[in-house]
């Protein structure tokens, strides 16, 4: 594809005087984080995306790197503010600090395109910073936080086949390509009077790249399929008192929820599943050392007659614990199990323990502190080998990749949302799913205490799903695929390039800004 942005950009000086001042450019890159939020689930306006990136382009074009990083700040804050909103039930506080935190990474960002907009090529220069800008947050602090990058807005849209090829991050640098080239394309317009071959070259590969997403081949079908029951069996709390006051009722809701699968089974209103999958955190009572959890479960799994992949929360030793899928048998019980490797900071685990601690009285929440695994989730269970993912995992490429070549199909995603029930964050999780599903060639089952529990398929679409806060079973039959697509089998390769790429160009436009001055 040909990018028309091979001349010399036009003169920042000239475009920053078609931009209204400083709070004209902050009013257009809020325009532009706003836009990017309705990308995303629940609203779900794909096509929001690259036009919110075009915004937040044209308003740091030209502007000098200090002014650039509060403008981007500004449209950072319009974005991150709603599409993190599902953190309010923790507090206004966390909810307003996380978004100020994340922001961050957009300021540096924003001073990056200033500079790199200086030099020709600068679309993709550009495109490849949200690239570094996604990897640095999906890494720090505290182990990172990938929530609502470019890519997971693209669920099921003419950019999602790109996962296939090289992985959620080219997704994300497609989506911003497009963008960038949008804005170049109004840059160009506003600069020059009359149509000429470069403004009609940047429009036709704007055009371009979202159609070539629509050309991508998609595997084939390999004929073998299983049936898994999901359970979701519901809590009795909300917010942070999910649990409710009643010991074991979340841990009791999944086991009737199960009973009430094999009678609809024995009834033959549902098929017989191969196996069964109940939600992370379906019990908070450790069934190793708890006759009642232990006796509960395996009630439910002789009765389903199946295995069943149990979320439990066990205890190691006496100051931690694990967040657990666990393999039971309707014969033989507790067997293979997998430890959830990216744990969730200040919900599983606390940082800065005696820091926080002192600050706020809502850490002690955490309780025992969990400690990560360190294998994939590829667990046997009947015909198949599952990979298991736990819920904030989703949102990690190697974690998901890991499992898929540990020889997980299908996936399943173990989730616990209770806290953030009918906010924005069960629907964007969920479209992590089928973005997963695409870049891995593998249906992914979703396994929720409170919805959305669902089943996506190989090619991104949603073929069944819950509501949520309620109580529901299922028996679906998923497709088992073996081959891997390009994306797993490259790794991070493509990704590394990107960032390379728009660090070098950063570097670049610095050193020619220095030597300038």
């Amino acid at each position: 594809m040909a990018v028309n942005a091979t001349a010399a950009p036009p003169a920042p000086v000239a475009v920053a005087k078609r931009i209204p001042g400083a709070l004209g450019r902050v009013a257009v890159s809020a325009a532009g984080g706003l836009l990017l939020f309705f990308a995303f689930p629940p609203t779900g306006w794909w096509f929001c995306a690259p036009i919110g990136v075009a915004l937040l382009t044209v308003a740091l074009y030209g502007a000098r790197p200090r002014r650039a990083a509060w403008i981007g700040y500004g449209g950072a804050l319009a974005f991150l503010i709603p599409a993190l909103s599902w953190l309010r039930p923790i507090g206004n506080d966390v909810w307003f600090v996380v978004a100020a935190v994340e922001g961050l990474f957009w300021l540096a960002q924003s001073i990056a395109v200033a500079l790199v907009t200086r030099l020709r090529r600068w679309p993709v220069w550009v495109a490849c910073l949200w690239v570094v800008q996604e990897w640095l947050r999906g890494r720090i602090p505290f182990g990172g936080f990938p929530w609502v990058r470019l890519a997971f807005s693209q669920g099921e849209s003419p950019y999602t086949q790109f996962a296939a090829l090289a992985g959620a991050p080219f997704v994300t640098f497609m989506v911003a390509l497009t963008g960038t080239l949008l804005s170049a394309l109004v840059i160009r317009l506003a600069t020059r009077r009359r149509w000429d071959g470069a403004i009609a070259g940047t429009l036709a590969a704007a055009i371009a790249v979202p159609v070539m997403g629509l050309l991508v081949p998609r595997p084939v079908d390999e004929g073998r399929t299983v049936r898994i029951g999901v359970v979701q069996g519901n809590v009795p709390g909300r917010g942070m008192n999910f649990l409710g006051d009643e010991p074991a009722v979340v841990l009791r809701n999944h086991a009737d929820a199960t009973h009430r699968l094999a009678q609809e089974v024995r009834a033959g209103r549902l098929p017989r599943p191969d196996l069964v999958v109940w939600p992370e955190n379906s019990t908070d009572i450790d069934p190793y050392r708890n006759e009642f959890a232990r006796r509960l479960i395996d009630e439910a799994a002789k009765d389903v007659g199946v295995p069943i992949l149990v979320g439990a929360v066990v205890n190691i030793g006496t100051e931690h614990r694990a967040t657990r899928g666990l393999v039971w048998d309707p014969v033989t019980g507790p067997g293979a199990y997998y430890d959830k490797r990216k744990l969730v900071p200040f919900g599983e685990y606390t940082p800065l323990q005696d820091l926080m601690l002192a600050i706020s009285s809502r850490a002690r929440l955490v309780g025992r502190q969990s400690i990560a695994g360190d294998t994939p989730g590829a667990l046997p269970m009947g015909p198949v080998t599952v990979g298991t993912v736990e819920c904030y995992e989703v949102a990690f490429d190697g974690v998901v990749r890991d499992t898929v070549n540990a020889g997980g199909s299908p996936l399943v995603v173990q989730t616990n949302n209770a806290t953030y029930a009918l906010t924005v964050l069960p629907p964007q999780q969920l479209a992590m799913s089928q973005l997963r599903a695409v870049e891995h060639n593998r249906a992914v089952v979703t396994a929720a205490t409170t919805g959305i529990s669902a089943y996506v398929h190989p090619d991104g679409r949603v073929l069944w799903r819950t509501g949520e806060l309620v109580s529901a079973v299922n028996v679906v039959q998923v497709p088992v695929r073996t081959a891997t697509t390009l994306a797993t089998r490259v790794g991070a390769l493509p990704e590394w390039v990107l960032i390379l790429m728009g660090a070098g160009a950063t570097a670049s436009a610095g050193y020619r800004a220095r030597r300038k001055n």
